[in-house]
């Protein structure tokens, strides 16, 4: 659907994201500490409930930031336009025999058959969005929404703040166990062992994402067009094998500081599939 669409599986995804986001930060804040543990080793440092206790509030206030930060980038990245082509951004005759040397010019140009629109280089009709998503990356099902064009660079810093929110939440969660083997200690204790294993689980999964992504824009691809380079015209009849890497530094400056990631209406419309 549009931008900002609401429907009941993106309102359903969105709510379990806020609920555990929120649910797991306030959880790790207010839990508490018990009395009767161990010395704390210095470098395992005190749970976030310990400082608020003893009145260290800055570092406590920090975290609940970052998870903030973090909730409030995942709404922004979910319900903004990716990057949908709309028929007024269609290429101009005229400027339809602009071509990228290294793409063989005899790639045909084609309109969307789902939207009728003319496509630029890169872009791909989501049937989940039923749009036309410029420089498109993927359909993402965590956030309900395409990442493409506009939104990809945003995406990226999401999951960069993401991981640091969990990596803190991994170390607060480790911070407050201390394991026996008894029932009085798990019922005590199973909120921040639960927390853990979550927070592993999160963990390794967005450092993975984040992992793979820096590494496609490092070399100015994207995940649709890494998955299915054969399948895509202007990859398989180019000269090189990705024509549009321009080397590591120069691509990781046109992601993430340049207004456009392609040259919008200087392109060839392609057939993409």
């Amino acid at each position: 659907g549009p931008p900002g669409a609401m429907g009941a599986g993106g309102l359903g995804v969105r709510a379990a994201h806020t609920a555990l986001s929120g649910g797991l930060a306030l959880g790790l804040l207010l839990h508490p500490t018990g009395e009767a543990k161990p010395p704390r080793p210095a470098v395992r440092g005190r749970p976030l409930r310990e400082q608020v206790e003893r009145g260290e509030l800055l570092l406590p206030v920090i975290f609940i930031v970052l998870v903030l930060c973090s909730v409030l980038l995942y709404f922004k990245v979910s319900l903004m336009d990716p990057g949908f082509v709309k028929s007024e951004e269609e290429v101009k005759n005229e400027e339809q025999s602009i071509v990228i040397p290294q793409v063989s010019s005899s790639i045909k140009m084609r309109r969307c058959g789902y939207c009728m629109v003319k496509q630029p280089m890169r872009a791909k009709h989501c049937q989940v969005c039923q749009h036309c998503v410029r420089r498109y990356d993927h359909h993402c099902p965590w956030i309900e929404n395409c990442v493409g064009e506009k939104n990809h660079p945003l995406f990226i810093v999401y999951l960069s703040i993401q991981l640091v929110a969990l990596l803190w939440g991994g170390h607060t969660a480790w911070s407050g166990l201390y394991f026996k083997q008894s029932w009085d200690w798990l019922k005590h204790n199973i909120f921040l062992l639960m927390s853990f294993i979550l927070i592993v689980i999160f963990t390794i999964v967005v450092l993975l994402l984040l992992i793979s992504h820096l590494y496609l824009i490092s070399c100015n691809t994207t995940t649709w067009e890494f998955m299915s380079y054969h399948r895509i015209s202007y990859l398989r009849h180019s000269e090189l094998e990705n024509p549009f890497d321009q080397g590591v530094v120069l691509n990781l400056w046109r992601f993430f500081c340049s207004c456009h990631l392609t040259l919008t209406g200087k392109e060839p419309v392609i057939e993409g599939v």
